[in-house]
């Protein structure tokens, strides 16, 4: 099992806090963005949704729709790793606890500069995790199993994903707005600005580079 989650374990003293550090600010950025209170990303609209609809934290309930969206992977036969399981546990609490120490701040100027910042980061903490190569988290591995099991194209699968969260976010009350938008044009770019930088070598590489 544990080698199961592990898969490749070169260069684990990199790749464990690495992962560890990428989901963190993963749940940092997630917070900082509904502080700026100018919309959010599909999922989180989804989860502030169900958090004003039914209680419970907004970080609990990135918690519990992760572990959910987990259970959709037994039917299409996909295997997590060790950044699957550790996305499930780690987001919420991380989210959570910058909601205690950051308050939303004062004026729209400051409130932009918050979700253009929160946005940079959200994309540098996606290149960390899956930089550190333990596996996809629950909503990308969805994404990648359905793509494998169906043939269909990964642009329409994650479209379709997220268009159905956000509807069902924003019918239970969660924000979208600028933010939502902004996340949707800018994180694709990001993430392939960082992930070259953040994404560690495999032994095989590294033999060769050496």
């Amino acid at each position: 099992m544990a080698a199961r989650l592990l898969g490749d374990t070169h260069a684990l003293g990199r790749r464990i806090p690495q992962l560890a550090l990428g989901l963190g600010l993963y749940g940092a950025s997630m917070a900082l963005m509904l502080r700026s209170g100018l919309g959010l990303d599909p999922w989180d609209v989804l989860h502030q949704g169900l958090q004003r609809t039914l209680g419970l934290s907004v970080g609990a309930w990135v918690t519990i729709c992760g572990a959910l969206v987990l259970l959709l992977w037994i039917p299409i036969r996909q295997r997590p790793g060790l950044g699957t399981v550790a996305n499930v546990l780690v987001l919420g609490a991380a989210m959570d606890l910058t909601l205690r120490l950051v308050d939303a701040p004062d004026g729209l100027p400051a409130r932009i500069a918050l979700m253009a910042g929160s946005i940079v980061l959200n994309g540098l903490a996606t290149g960390l995790y899956i930089g550190a190569r333990f596996g996809p988290g629950p909503r990308d591995g969805l994404m990648t199993g359905l793509h494998r099991r169906t043939g269909r194209s990964l642009r329409l699968i994650r479209t379709g994903i997220e268009l159905t969260v956000l509807a069902a976010g924003f019918l239970l009350g969660g924000t979208a707005g600028v933010g939502t938008v902004a996340y949707a044009l800018a994180i694709g770019p990001l993430v392939q600005f960082f992930l070259p930088w953040c994404t560690v070598p495999t032994a095989g590489q590294t033999s060769r580079n050496g």
